[in-house]
């Protein structure tokens, strides 16, 4: 008997961070819904990378498909675009492979999901030492989402805590009155295929910084609507360096999302499809 194809499609991005991969897909193995796949979209990590992907595959709730591209440096959004492209479903919620989903994560995108709409997600940072501590058994048994764990175990007291603690109610009426934008945010943001597609993917001219709020601007240019769900569906993002952000990349990135909102672009020409002979 055949599985019924899935409702949504879970691109996580990773480059050789394994311990937090790892728990990563431990959070998305408790899943309160099983009606999604997973979709790794690797920018060129080790052949360990691949043999964990397929450690899990063998005893996973739900399928797992890993993309590679060879390792050309940071080239995060092209391989995402080749992850968009290896989606066998019609929505597609996109996050890191250094962010440990809440066990509702995938059913808060579901139930928001809306035609012409993208959601937009938040993420609750955790320290190092918080990030290095978490085990499988806390992420099974949902330890890392209690506040009062979090707090035992290091975490200072905060506004943003709110985020662990809030219940649906007061998670609505905070998505409603917070000041923070509804961007397409690369750890936790979910739209149609079909609109992801009709704006060519991601500009592969972008490296690290902006590259997902430039994907989200295009998207908003071509007349979609973005809906604020960032203390509903709930993500923990672990500490990592970050050695690939440069200041060249980033004054790069800023200058092609100004000429996005400047002309109102909605499609890039340096996305999933190419034509280089096409210039802006």
């Amino acid at each position: 008997m055949t599985k019924n194809q899935p409702t949504l499609s879970v691109v996580i991005s990773t480059y050789n961070a394994i311990e937090w991969l790892k728990k990563t897909l431990w959070g998305y193995a408790v899943q309160t819904t099983q009606d999604f796949e997973i979709v790794i979209a690797d920018d060129g990590s080790g052949t360990e990378t691949k043999e964990v992907i397929d450690t899990f595959k063998k005893h996973f709730p739900v399928p797992i498909i890993h993309v590679w591209q060879k390792d050309d440096g940071f080239q995060k959004s092209r391989i995402l675009n080749k992850a968009i492209l290896a989606c066998t479903t019609d929505y597609i919620l996109m996050s890191d492979g250094d962010c440990i989903p809440k066990n509702d994560f995938v059913e808060q995108h579901i139930k928001y999901r809306e035609p012409n709409y993208f959601l937009s997600g938040g993420y609750f940072k955790l320290p190092m030492n918080i990030s290095e501590l978490i085990n499988q058994e806390d992420i099974e048994q949902q330890k890392c989402f209690d506040l009062e764990w979090l707090k035992n175990n290091g975490l200072k007291t905060s506004f943003k805590n709110n985020k662990i603690s809030a219940t649906d109610t007061l998670a609505s009426v905070l998505n409603f009155i917070t000041p923070t934008n509804a961007s397409w945010n690369g750890h936790n943001s979910s739209g149609w295929k079909k609109d992801i597609l009709s704006v060519n993917g991601f500009d592969e001219r972008m490296q690290y910084g902006g590259q997902d709020r430039e994907l989200g601007e295009r998207l908003i240019n071509m007349g979609l609507k973005s809906k604020q769900i960032r203390y509903s569906a709930l993500c923990l993002h672990l500490d990592h360096p970050r050695g690939y952000k440069t200041k060249e990349t980033l004054e790069r990135n800023a200058a092609i999302r100004k000429n996005t909102r400047k002309k109102g672009y909605a499609y890039t020409y340096y996305g999933i499809k190419k034509d280089d002979d096409i210039k802006e």
